[in-house]
């Protein structure tokens, strides 16, 4: 075990020990991997974390942290947090209302932003957010002549830091030592699907803990890499990216921007990666569907191989050994496909595969299991920290694994998952009801429903509200039926609705647009918008088909009798999910309410008109013709 019981503590370990002979921060910049030493990561922090003391930046002061990941995203954490102050992470897209609430809810003081994108939302709430003091950016493009005190540029923070360095010398590192392992470290704010969102508190010594029980559970090394892509107002990279990447001392690599993502994986190669549930589907589909545009020949390859794969993987969880004939099967399919494939997605090196956020179908983590990819899946949130995770030695694909070290599981009566851990969160901030609310004699309260099974593994079946009961009593879980129909390489995303009063379910469905578009394109189906696409009969044919295949496998009871196609995706703009891409349930039944109602009613076509407001402040109906059909 460790010394070191801070963040801050860990990371000047880390310069320290390897000063600047080992890279610890790598991103794509102008096409060119740029890279920076331990001893460079030290110097920026510090001189940016002497910037924000020299503000007025005190003890336990909050600092929010909003850009894409880059090496400027850790360095203004850390620094924030080695002035005993508190990061904060906000998502990109969040509008200015949103900021705004956040700013509300924490108290925030000072802003860290990438680009001009993120500086122009703070100046239009600038006048209603009056407690944020600076705000620092580190990409100029385009803030040339924003001459606002208000404003100034990372690099100036920089150079004023340095300055501040030689009239006080020493105080960066006396800063770092008295820091306490109680002192909060960050604040996660909730998802909000449920109700709205909440400031959770973490402190410095549960990040450590958490850390450490990522390191004991897959032996993080420096010789491991880790890929940064979801955003550290995500719980999850916090526990990986910041966390585990001090505590383990490995590189943590950045892409140029969204759009050169595969391309950037695929040259650096990283060991570590952590996707959320819709980025591992969306490359399923995105494989599937360049499986079903391909040969006939292909095609009939690839569907013989993937079963090899799969019986492989079903032989080492049930600890049998394959026979001769099937290894070598198998061997021949890993080096003619799965290789090439798995080169193609950019995760052939890839040593340990993550989710986390939300429920994933078992077949997603079979298929990446069937070609070599070790997925994991994680639960916990952003009061839990990291709860189960899978264990290399045994992944089970309808779980989320075992109790990480220090953390405990239990289920209450009603089969409400109960947690304990040693990195949970220490309360929500200037909330106690709501931290009473949730904690029950030192258990977290999940709200999710689940079991324990013979193996000792969590299974997460949905959260307790959204749970229905069948005529027969049974449980029904529109969760679980979600992500079966988000397998499908056609279906980006799916709302499950159960009526009590008819007793059966009915679903809204949310295309994928490209893989339906190129399905269409190469049966020469023309359509001229995805408003077109969505209601086109062929494609409700193809869509209904794959339906009844999932209706196949499920109990009479549990099956879906009529679907829509919306002409859109859902929206986290719009309120229709989360930042982190979970399904706002309540808010899109209520929304849609009359879309749902006709699905349960004898109509074969529903009337909608979507209100849509304009950012001038204009509004305009906007007037859509949906077709119901039938399973």
């Amino acid at each position: 075990m460790i010394q070191e019981d801070t963040l801050p503590k860990l990371f000047k370990r880390n310069y320290e020990r390897f000063g600047n002979r080992v890279i610890a921060l790598r991103v794509k910049d102008r096409g060119i991997w740029k890279e920076y030493s331990w001893a460079d990561y030290y110097q920026n922090v510090k001189h940016l974390s002497l910037y924000l003391i020299k503000t007025g930046l005190g003890y336990g002061d909050k600092v929010a942290i909003m850009g894409e990941n880059k090496p400027e995203t850790y360095q203004a954490e850390i620094a924030t947090m080695a002035a005993r102050a508190v990061a904060i992470g906000i998502f990109t897209d969040c509008s200015p209302a949103e900021v705004k609430y956040f700013v509300e809810l924490c108290d925030i003081k000072i802003f860290v932003v990438h680009d001009q994108e993120q500086v122009d939302k703070l100046f239009e709430i600038k006048d209603e957010i009056p407690q944020v003091k600076r705000v620092i950016y580190w990409d100029p493009k385009g803030l040339l002549n924003y001459n606002d005190p208000w404003l100034i540029s990372m690099d100036e923070a920089l150079k004023i830091g340095r300055q501040f360095e030689l009239d006080f010398p020493g105080e960066f590192e006396r800063n770092i030592e008295i820091g306490k392992p109680e002192d909060i470290a960050i604040i996660c704010v909730t998802s909000g699907t449920t109700a709205e969102p909440k400031a959770a508190m973490l402190s410095q010594g549960g990040r450590v803990l958490e850390a450490s029980s990522l390191h004991e559970m897959d032996h993080f090394s420096g010789d491991d890499n880790y890929f940064s892509l979801v955003s550290i107002a995500w719980a999850a990279e916090q526990s990986f990216g910041i966390g585990a990447s001090l505590y383990s001392a490995f590189p943590v690599n950045f892409p140029e921007r969204a759009e050169t993502v595969q391309e950037n994986i695929r040259e650096l190669g990283p060991s570590i990666i952590l996707f959320g549930p819709k980025q591992w589907e969306s490359i399923y589909r995105t494989v599937q569907s360049k499986i079903l545009n391909s040969t006939w020949v292909k095609k009939k390859f690839f569907n013989l191989i993937v079963p090899v794969g799969r019986k492989m993987v079903e032989l080492r969880l049930n600890k049998k050994k394959p026979r001769y004939g099937l290894k070598l099967l198998n061997f021949l399919a890993s080096w003619l496909a799965f290789r090439p494939l798995k080169d193609n997605i950019g995760l052939s090196k890839v040593r340990v595969a993550y989710t986390a956020g939300s429920r994933i179908s078992p077949e997603i983590i079979f298929f990446f299991l069937a070609i070599g990819i070790n997925l994991k899946q994680a639960y916990g949130s952003s009061e839990m920290s990291l709860m189960t995770s899978h264990r290399t030695e045994d992944i089970r694909p309808e779980t989320s694994g075992v109790p990480v070290l220090g953390a405990q599981i239990c289920l209450s009566e009603e089969g409400e998952i109960m947690a304990k851990n040693r990195a949970m969160f220490v309360g929500y901030y200037k909330n106690q009801a709501a931290t009473d609310e949730m904690l029950k004699n030192g258990w977290y309260r999940s709200g999710d429903y689940g079991y324990i099974d013979e193996n000792g593994q969590l299974i997460v079946i949905d959260r307790m509200n959204d749970i229905k009961l069948l005529k027969g009593g049974k449980k029904f879980s529109p969760q679980h039926l979600e992500a079966r129909l988000r397998f499908n390489p056609y279906i980006k995303e799916a709302l499950v609705v159960y009526s009590e009063e008819y007793g059966f379910a009915n679903t809204v469905i949310s295309v994928d647009l490209d893989n339906v578009g190129h399905w269409a394109e190469s049966r020469e189906i023309t359509y001229t918008s995805r408003a077109d696409l969505s209601q086109k009969d062929e494609v409700l044919n193809l869509i209904q088909n794959e339906i009844k295949k999932v209706n196949a496998t499920l109990p009479e009871e549990s099956r879906l009798k009529k679907f829509i196609c919306l002409d859109k995706e859902f929206d986290p703009d719009e309120g229709e999910l989360t930042r982190t891409r979970k399904i706002r349930r309540s808010y899109l039944e209520g929304k849609y309410k009359e879309l749902i109602g006709s699905l349960y009613s004898d109509k074969d076509t529903v009337e909608l008109e979507i209100p849509i407001v304009y950012r001038d402040g204009r509004c305009s109906i906007m007037k859509r013709s949906l077709k119901v059909t039938s399973l």
